[in-house]
Formats: structure tokens, C-alpha cells, sequence
């Protein structure tokens, strides 16, 4: 019987070579996912509000910032409020330091 360690074979997290308990979180927990599609679609529309502000549109650029700005305000807070649901299963807060 071997007893060799193969440090490629995973069952487990990686937790000799990373610092972070939670490395990759955000990508690998699926309901983080409409949160950060919300960032990327607000972003998007600061694109679009500084675009249209600078070519004089003033009602698009309001409209767009209005979106913009609803779009990023939502999509920080579903990405806070799932750090904060997996922080508090560990009996963690937010605030704790520990990886995220």
C-alpha cells in the first residue's frame, strides 16, 4: 500500500498553499452570480451615462445614471448579503477577518 502523498489529488480545500479560507468564493457560489452580472450590467451603464452626458443627451444621461446607479447599489448588496449568509454558517461576521 502506498503511502505516498499526491499534493494534486484534492478531496478538500487547499488550505496548506492558500491563505484564504474562501479563495474563489464568489465565482464558485452560483448565487452570488446575479449580483455581479448587476455590477457588470451598472458599470455598463456608467459607460453609457458618461457617453451620453458628453455628447450633451442630459435625459439620457439621467436615465442611464438612474440605472447605472440602481444596478450597482443592488447587485453590492446581493453580494454582501451572500458573503454575510456564509459568514454567519461559520458563526463568523462580516467583519471578521478570515478570508473574504
Amino acid at each position: 500500500m502506498a503511502t505516498h502523498h499526491d499534493p494534486h489529488v484534492h478531496k478538500f480545500p487547499d488550505t496548506e498553499r492558500t491563505f484564504r479560507s474562501h479563495a474563489g468564493e464568489s465565482i464558485q457560489d452560483s448565487l452570488n452570480w446575479p449580483g455581479l452580472f448587476l455590477i457588470g450590467v451598472g458599470i455598463v451603464f456608467l459607460a453609457a451615462t458618461l457617453t451620453a452626458a458628453g455628447s450633451g443627451f442630459v435625459g439620457w444621461a439621467v436615465i442611464a445614471g438612474l440605472i447605472c446607479g440602481a444596478c450597482l447599489l443592488s447587485g453590492v448588496m446581493i453580494v454582501l448579503a451572500e458573503h454575510r449568509r456564509i459568514k454567519l454558517g461559520e458563526g463568523l461576521h462580516l467583519s471578521d477577518p478570515g478570508g473574504h
